[in-house]
């Protein structure tokens, strides 16, 4: 959201940020925008089980829709509605959209992840009708016909089948109430999703991404980035590491832990490895430094050859020549950062829409594989050996370069994505 207010500022546009106070961003970092505090009534920790992130959601939508509407209202009063041009809200703040429909204001809902992935949200009521869901585990590879190229296994999952529905459902609901769908993709990578949704939605479909190549933001993690890893890239020869990283989110078992330090070690291929605090789930009266304590002799083992981090800055390591390869979640968000870099992938999904993801890393853009089934050292060094020497891992690594060079393409002045944005003004100027 804030590369794309970036985006905007830089056309013209005054930005206001409604922000609740969970994962609350520190106005001093922007101080071009003006920042709106939305009381949200929530304390303790955030969540980490996929489905308590969903319930999160759902209390927030709650929680948050009158103090929005209050501070909406106040805006509108102090601004007038004619110097408005519209609302951007995250897909997932169905409420808040509501809110802004009621008070007349045009909203636009920005979806952070793929057109092939909404797609899927749309698709979710047919596919419960035609016995694809819930899911069976003895039709897991059964391929989806209305989706192509998704199996069972591929579709987007949060927990139980009820709380799918929900979140999915409301999303959908957030959209068809808006007054067009913004996303972070490009046409050269998702042509053919993207005209399928033009055809299915009655509203403009901007695909105006990738939004890290229009605006880089200003760091906005919540972990703190260690930059000592790019000096230590730096000393490496070109094309010669693999970085791992499952992101901010999934968990690992103690044992794949273990297994995933082994087959890193035994592959004799250089590493810079993200081992983040709450990777590995705490047991008992264990801590998280226990928890993600690397297995005996694991340092001995790859010393000089391998350094692990806590967090790294991920799109510059991406963008380092001394990577190639990168062993990720799948989220979107690192896909499309893989790919911009044509860094082919390692996919380990855990949950969302990282199955999908991965399906169209693996066999669309046949730019990595997957990393499948239980994590045994083995299996683990001889993923990473067949990207990094092995004749399809080449062939990966030029398949990714030509996405490189058409996301450039695409950002470019006279792109399919500069163009998107173009009509994204004249959208919300027409509103």
């Amino acid at each position: 959201m804030f590369r794309l207010a970036g985006i905007l500022h830089a056309r013209g546009f005054a930005i206001t940020i409604f922000h609740t106070h969970f994962n609350s961003p520190d106005p001093s970092r922007h101080p071009e925008y003006r920042f709106v505090p939305v009381p949200d009534g929530v304390s303790g920790p955030a969540p980490v089980a996929m489905e308590d992130v969903v319930s999160h959601i759902f209390t927030l939508n709650a929680a948050c829709e009158a103090p929005f509407r209050d501070r909406l209202a106040a805006v509108l009063e102090e601004y007038s509605r004619d110097a408005v041009a519209c609302l951007i809200a995250d897909g997932h703040l169905l409420s808040m959209v509501q809110v802004a429909t009621r008070l007349a204001v045009p909203t636009l809902v920005l979806r952070t992840g793929s057109a092939a992935c909404f797609s899927c949200f749309r698709a979710y009521p047919i596919l419960i009708d035609r016995g694809y869901l819930p899911v069976q585990e003895s039709e897991l590879e059964t391929e989806v016909g209305e989706l192509p190229p998704y199996r069972v296994r591929d579709l987007m999952r949060v927990g139980s089948h009820n709380l799918t529905c929900d979140l999915l459902a409301r999303c959908v609901a957030a959209v068809d109430a808006s007054a067009g769908l913004i996303l972070n993709t490009f046409d050269a990578l998702e042509q053919r999703e993207l005209e399928k949704l033009r055809r299915d939605i009655s509203m403009p479909v901007l695909d105006i991404g990738p939004l890290h190549l229009f605006s880089p933001a200003a760091e906005s993690s919540l972990l703190r980035q260690d930059r000592s890893c790019l000096e230590w890239l730096d000393a490496r020869a070109p094309a010669s590491v693999l970085y791992v990283s499952f992101g901010s989110l999934a968990c690992m078992s103690p044992r794949d832990l273990v297994e995933t330090a082994w087959g890193i070690a035994g592959s004799g291929v250089p590493f810079l490895w993200v081992v983040r605090p709450g990777l590995v789930a705490a047991a008992g009266e264990e801590n998280e430094a226990t928890a993600t304590r690397l297995p005996d002799g694991f340092e001995a083992d790859t010393r000089g050859r391998g350094t692990v981090v806590e967090w790294a800055p991920q799109e510059e390591v991406l963008r380092h020549p001394a990577v190639a390869g990168f062993w990720t979640h799948c989220g979107w968000n690192s896909t499309t950062e893989s790919v911009c870099e044509g860094v082919p992938m390692l996919c380990r999904p855990h949950f969302g829409d990282q199955m999908g993801n991965t399906r169209y890393v693996e066999h669309v853009w046949k730019v990595g594989f997957e990393v499948g089934g239980e994590l045994e050292r083995g299996a683990v060094e001889a993923a990473i050996r067949r990207l990094f020497t092995g004749t399809d891992g080449a062939e990966m690594r030029a398949r990714a370069g030509e996405l490189k060079k058409a996301a450039k393409e695409c950002t470019g002045v006279a792109g399919s994505s500069h163009l998107a944005i173009n009509k994204l003004v004249d959208h919300m100027l027409s509103l």
